[in-house]
C-alpha cells in the first residue's frame, strides 16, 4: 500500500484546499460558505433543476443540501417550487438576487483567478483540468465503490 501522504485522494484533497483557502476570505466577506457558492454558481448554469440533480452537480449530500437551500432560500437567493406531476418532488432556481450577489463576488473570484494562474502558470492550470477531467472520465464507468478511501 503506498504511503498516505501519497495517494491520490490525498494529493486531490491537499490541492482543493490550497486552492479553496484563497477562495474562502472573499466568500466569507459576501456571507457566503463554499457550499452555499458552489449551489449558487450551479444554479446560474441551469433554468431549473431539481433538487437530487443539484445534489449530483454540486457534489453535496442530501441532508446537506436540504439545509443550504433552506439558508439560501429564507435569503431570497433561491426559489424552491413543488413538481406538480410528483409532489415529493421539488426544483429549484437562483432568483435575480442570487444573480446579482454571483455578479458582486465574480470580481475578487477573478482575481484570485488570476493569482493561481500567475504563480502557477495559465498553461499548467488549463493542462492540470485537462487532466482531471480525463482521469474523471476514465473512472466514470467503474462500477461506484461509495466512501472507499485510497
Amino acid at each position: 500500500m503506498r504511503e498516505f501522504s501519497r495517494s491520490l485522494p490525498m494529493s486531490l484533497l491537499r490541492a482543493r484546499e490550497a486552492v479553496m483557502r484563497q477562495f474562502r476570505p472573499s466568500l466569507r466577506d459576501h456571507g457566503l460558505t463554499e457550499q452555499q457558492w458552489r449551489i449558487l454558481r450551479a444554479l446560474a448554469s441551469v433554468d431549473t433543476i431539481e433538487v437530487t440533480e443539484l445534489a449530483q452537480l454540486a457534489f453535496l449530500l442530501g441532508p446537506s443540501l436540504s439545509r443550504i437551500l433552506r439558508d439560501l432560500e429564507a435569503r431570497e437567493l433561491i426559489r424552491r417550487r413543488v413538481v406538480l406531476a410528483d409532489q415529493r418532488r421539488s426544483e429549484v432556481s437562483i432568483t435575480g438576487a442570487g444573480i446579482k450577489l454571483i455578479e458582486t463576488v465574480a470580481p475578487s473570484s477573478e482575481a484570485i483567478y488570476a493569482v493561481i494562474n500567475k504563480r502557477y502558470g495559465a498553461r499548467k492550470l488549463a493542462a492540470l483540468q485537462q487532466m482531471l477531467q480525463a482521469l474523471e472520465g476514465s473512472l466514470s464507468d467503474l462500477p461506484g465503490q461509495e466512501d472507499g478511501g485510497g
